[in-house]
């Protein structure tokens, strides 16, 4: 029987790297991509399934070419993982318009060139999985948070918008809402994390819901998840009052 194959970008640390070597372990082909060479090649090294395949996701006509590549290597290709982000919690405080430029162009239209370059693909095969990693900032707004903030509630609506378009060619487009995982740009923050977990923690999370269950939304961990989704419904006036109250409790703490 011929092993599936899994494309994750942003597969050099963090979630991608422990989900690239969760489904590895699990028998499946992974394709790694990412700009930093190096990283890629490590992980390579270490699981016989990993091949990796550096990429920019910035750049549009590299998108196409490394899928090319990934299609020549193993043919059919089953799920897409796309995981790219980038965050900076010191610039995020004001309205800094080039960082906030950067974010958008690599945590929205990084995401938006990797799905352009799998469209056609997936819409002949008429099947296979597309993940956008998004995150609970992107539920609603939040303080400090000008520029990843936006870009992540811009995904959640790309998914829910794609969902509809990729279902005719009965494609799933899932999305992944993480809360606080231990990642090298986690640790960027400077406040209490709440219900913090490992990558390896999240892994798990994101394998059984895309191997096992067939949900829109893959959100974790639900302790935390939950009460936000909660939050995302309070009328603004609570809304604002709360999160005001929580951050104000941080910051003593």
């Amino acid at each position: 029987m011929n092993k599936k194959t899994i494309w994750i970008t942003g597969g050099s640390t963090g979630i991608g790297k422990a989900l690239a070597i969760k489904f590895a372990n699990e028998g499946w082909n992974v394709a790694i991509s990412a700009r930093r060479e190096n990283l890629l090649d490590e992980i390579a090294d270490n699981h016989e399934n990993i091949s990796p395949f550096p990429l920019d996701v910035t750049d549009k006509s590299k998108c196409k070419e490394v899928f090319e590549k990934i299609k020549n290597k193993f043919e059919n290709i089953d799920i897409c993982f796309f995981s790219t982000g980038t965050w900076n919690p010191k610039k995020e405080r004001d309205i800094d318009v080039e960082q906030i430029e950067e974010v958008f162009k690599i945590n929205f239209f990084g995401t938006l060139n990797a799905i352009k370059a799998v469209e056609e693909y997936f819409k002949k095969k008429k099947s296979g999985t597309i993940t956008i990693v998004s995150s609970i900032a992107g539920y609603r707004g939040l303080p400090n948070s000008t520029g990843y903030g936006p870009s992540k509630s811009a995904l959640n609506n790309l998914a829910e918008s794609l969902y509809f378009d990729f279902k005719r060619s009965n494609v799933r487009v899932c999305l992944v809402s993480p809360g606080f995982i231990k990642t090298p740009m986690t640790d960027k923050n400077d406040f209490k994390m709440p219900f913090l977990k490992t990558t390896e923690y999240a892994a798990e999370k994101i394998y059984d819901g895309l191997v096992n269950k067939k949900t829109f939304e893959i959100h974790f961990p639900k302790s935390l998840t939950l009460v936000l989704k909660i939050f995302s419904f309070l009328p603004s006036k609570i809304y604002f009052a709360l999160v005001t109250k929580m951050t104000k409790y941080q910051k003593k703490n």
